[in-house]
Parts: structure tokens; sequence; C-alpha cells
């Protein structure tokens, strides 16, 4: 069990510190607004800030206060299904704890940051539209949701032969 939150909290510690690091970067290297091409034209860094959530939906003035409020419950829930997820469940494990990081971090942003959460990667062309601009945390919290749901899929999957073979 010990082990269990040993992995959460390296996991959490490493993906809140990197975010927080690269966000620091953006923010005293990049003007907001304006695009730097990086790898040979492949990333590009812009700096933004999201006062909403994913894809910059947003409530208006009361966007901070309602998206602080609903991170600190979806933190809780994911810690909480983290708690609940027997240790061999690695995958599980890793990726809760990855969406845990991304939620930390950008609830970072929304208690620090009045003009709201720090993205700076993108927006890339994707040739049928123009991917929004994000940040790291948001590659955690993606990741481990996609990580999640095929852990989950492929364990309901192994259920399903197990009970055929009765």
């Amino acid at each position: 069990m010990q082990r269990k939150w040993i992995l959460f909290a390296g996991i959490l510690a490493a993906g809140v510190a990197l975010d927080v690091l690269t966000k620091r970067w953006a923010l005293a290297h990049l003007q907001p607004g304006f695009t730097v091409e990086t790898l040979g034209g492949t990333v590009p860094l812009t700096l933004s800030f999201n006062r909403g959530i994913a894809f910059g939906l947003h409530l208006g003035p009361a966007s901070r206060a309602v998206f602080t409020a609903v991170g600190l419950v979806v933190l809780v829930a994911v810690a909480l299904l983290y708690h609940a997820t027997p240790a061999e469940r690695r995958v599980r494990l890793l990726a809760l704890a990855l969406m845990c990081a991304g939620a930390v971090g950008n609830l970072v942003d929304r208690i620090v940051y009045p003009m709201g959460v720090v993205d700076f990667l993108g927006p890339f062309n994707l040739g049928f539209m123009e991917w929004p601009i994000f940040n790291l945390a948001d590659c955690f919290v993606t990741v481990g949701t996609i990580t999640l749901a095929l852990a989950l899929a492929a364990d309901r999957g192994h259920q399903r032969l197990d009970s055929r073979s009765l």
C-alpha cells in the first residue's frame, strides 16, 4: 500500500514541478499573442491565458471561482479513486496520478494568476482545424484520462473472457 502512495507522490510532484517550470519559462520568454516556431516549426509556442476550461469554454466573471471549486472536487474524486484502486493495477494508478498532477497544475494557475491558466503550446494547424493552445497540465489530464479509459476497457475485456471460461 505504501509503494502505491510513493508512486502517486512522485508522479504528482514531478508533474506539477514540470508544469510550473514550463509555465514560468513561458511567462518569462514569450509575449501574449505572438507565436514562436520551435523545432523546425513543428512546435509553435504562443503565450495565452485561459479563464475557462478546455477549448476556452468559460462562464464569464464567475469562471475563476466556479472552475477552482470544480477543480478541487475533481481532485478529491480522483484521489479517492486512486485510494480505491488495488496496488496491482499499476496502469490505472499511473493514469489517476497523471490526472491529479494536471488538475493540480491548472488549479495552481487559477489561484495564482488572475488572468487565468497559463497556456503556451500551440496552436497547431492540423490541416482541417487549428488545435487550441494548451499546457503540460492539460497533457497530463488528457493522457491520464485516455490511459484510464483504455485500462478500464482492457480490464472489462479480461473479465468477460474469464467469465466465459467458467
